[in-house]
């Protein structure tokens, strides 16, 4: 007995030991940090007041349009590398703990954060082999402090492309679509089903095309070299990818190349936006205990074992620990560490989770582990960036009553162009903004800054950037953590498919973001008889026969497409997911479908017909283009 009444008595006393800080309020900021760092056209319902439009001509210069996206830290540039790193960790959070965050009525927000950026990378993504990775220049950039809505700063735009690759750049672009294509596959089915079309022509992209981003678009070396190469994003891509369509070639993907590429062999005591290793080694166990390894069990073992070497280290427990201060955080390096606590205190929360589904315990050189005891590492290090530090000081800025007040951040700390419309130039914003003593003129709220040195020490200065400039990629992780811990122990099974719920009514209005929704989540498509309309063309599909064969029953589906339109339609293309069987009456275009060979357009109140046989119930089928004429 006694074996398992210590996992049992700590499970029982956590609710309790959960109670000494407001998760739930430092949830909700944590979302808001994400409105403050927003580009482009702000929305109607947005939060942050003393923001306003910016970025508003990225792209042009390159003939495109990359508006919007986020600006990464304290500065206006729109790096590609941590914003997708933002958005998978995001998503990771709402698929993982989605039901806990709309108990606290904060899974819209987060919807909407994740949101901002996905349709960004829709615009950076013209081409199946075309990536716009970066806007803005670090150097030009950072010799500059002035209010995003001021920029006076090169907006250039610089892209990888067969000739120019970025296998790193372009599998997390793939994670990051794939994540989020999870997250609205039951909210907007149409909207999921692109960004899956997008996850896979990337992923077919930095897999054909290998080189590192940063030998291409030379300008982001000195700010996200990428150290660690592109092997760990494409085997991060092809886990995502996995998770989101079921697709057999990306778990044989991760069976083949574990060993070649280091998915096997890297036992890290890092994660993030540069280091994916941990994190794939996080996600094949989590296959490997949901029993999808199949013959792959010997290669996913082996990397189960990596991820479970990187929580052991968390947890001082392991062969080679990682370093923490005297009071307790994990410590990595000078520059923004609180990047690294985030996002290795989230992995050990789901991997906590996952081993608490399994009904097994963490090993670890110094022996066993309780799942318990790893989800008590991850709230001891956010109980440490909420406050309960050596200095008693919240390094979320907005939580707590002794936060940083004078953070390494140009709009914070300059004055809302609201407030003073008064034009701030480049150099000017140095003599009087940032070299000012006094605290922010606008609080950053929610904001995760870089946090102490090696000895907990914090010098709370604008020009202290390393401890005092917050990232997108350390409130990302967060978000999930603070979910878990807000909803106390629910019992719940981590390795059940992930089910993301609606968000509440109040939180669904649809935002005016750039890309309008495809298909209204009013309308899904789903069986018996989906039927959709996307503008002007209507989409029916039909059961028609099923019979079984060899022990198995097999479903043939009729669709049809009419043009409701007066015009002509021409240059169909129509996404289809989750198909597993043949499809007759179309042209098959690599990622999309067309018109069938005989057929070049379809007149106004035409119709067409396919028809596809699965074991399945109906496929997603949505338009993901076409012109009328």
């Amino acid at each position: 007995m006694e074996k398992f009444m210590t996992p049992l008595l700590l499970l029982l006393c956590l609710p309790l030991a959960l109670a000494g800080h407001d998760y739930g309020q430092a949830l909700s900021k944590s979302i808001l940090f994400f409105e403050a760092q927003r580009s482009g056209y702000l929305p109607h319902n947005q939060r942050v007041t003393w923001r306003a439009n910016s970025g508003l001509n990225d792209g042009k210069a390159s003939g495109a349009d990359l508006v919007g996206g986020y600006y990464d830290a304290g500065d206006n540039v729109k790096f590609g590398l941590p914003m997708a790193f933002t958005v998978t960790m995001m998503s990771w959070s709402i698929i993982e703990y989605g039901k806990q965050m709309a108990a606290s009525g904060e899974l819209g927000h987060a919807m909407n954060a994740i949101k901002w950026g996905t349709d960004y990378f829709i615009k950076a993504h013209p081409q199946p082999n075309v990536l716009y990775g970066e806007v803005g220049d670090g150097n030009t950039d950072h010799n500059c402090w002035q209010r995003p809505e001021d920029m006076t700063t090169d907006r250039r735009a610089y892209k990888i492309d067969p000739s120019n690759p970025g296998s790193d750049l372009a599998g997390e672009t793939a994670a990051a679509m794939a994540a989020a294509s999870i997250v609205f596959r039951h909210s907007d089915p149409a909207y999921s089903s692109e960004l899956l079309r997008h996850a896979y022509q990337l992923f077919d992209f930095a897999d054909k095309y290998r080189g590192k981003y940063d030998s291409s678009i030379t300008v982001a070396q000195k700010y996200y070299r990428s150290i660690s190469g592109y092997n760990d994003e494409l085997l991060w891509a092809a886990a995502w990818l996995y998770q989101a369509s079921g697709n057999q070639h990306y778990l044989d993907y991760l069976g083949k190349n574990g060993d070649s590429m280091g998915g096997t062999g890297w036992g890290m005591t890092e994660f993030g936006w540069d280091v994916k290793y941990p994190g794939v080694q996080t996600l094949v166990a989590k296959f490997l205990m949901q029993g999808k390894a199949g013959h792959y069990a010997p290669v996913f073992e082996r990397y189960q074992q990596k991820a479970e070497y990187f929580m052991c280290s968390c947890l001082g427990k392991g062969s080679r620990n990682v370093q923490k201060t005297p009071g307790g955080l994990i410590f990595r390096q000078r520059w923004n560490n609180m990047q690294f606590v985030t996002s290795a205190s989230f992995l050990a929360t789901v991997y906590s989770d996952y081993l608490a589904s399994a009904g097994r315990d963490l090993k670890c050189s110094a022996g066993n582990v309780a799942p318990a005891e790893l989800l008590g590492f991850a709230k001891s290090q956010v109980d440490y960036i909420l406050g309960d530090n050596p200095r008693a000081t919240s390094y979320m800025v907005g939580y707590g009553n002794n936060y940083p007040q004078r953070v390494h951040h140009r709009a914070s700390s300059i004055v809302s162009i609201k407030v003073n419309p008064s034009f701030v130039s480049c150099r000017g914003g140095y003599a009087t903004w940032f070299s000012s003593k006094g605290s922010d003129p606008n609080l950053l709220v929610g904001a995760v800054v870089g946090g102490p040195d090696a000895y907990d020490n914090f010098g709370d200065r604008r020009d202290n950037y390393e401890q005092t400039e917050p990232a997108t990629y350390n409130n990302a992780p967060i978000l999930g953590i603070l979910a878990r811990l807000n909803a106390g122990h629910g019992g719940y099974n981590q390795l059940l498919p992930a089910i993301v719920p609606a968000p509440t009514p109040v939180v669904t209005k649809p935002s005016p973001a750039p890309k309008p929704k495809t298909i209204p989540p009013t309308k899904p498509i789903t069986t018996p008889a989906p039927a959709s309309s996307s503008g002007p063309i209507a989409i029916q599909q039909k059961l028609t026969t099923s019979w079984i064969s060899n022990g198995k029953r097999y479903y043939r589906y009729s669709t049809i497409v009419t043009n409701k339109s007066a015009k002509t339609l021409k240059n169909l293309k129509l996404s289809i997911s989750k198909l597993y069987g043949p499809l007759w009456g179309l042209t098959n275009l690599g990622n999309a479908y067309g018109f069938p060979s005989w057929l070049n357009n379809l007149a106004a109140g035409k119709s067409l017909e396919f028809v596809y046989i699965h074991t399945a119930n109906a496929a997603d089928v949505s338009v993901s283009a076409y012109t009328l004429a």
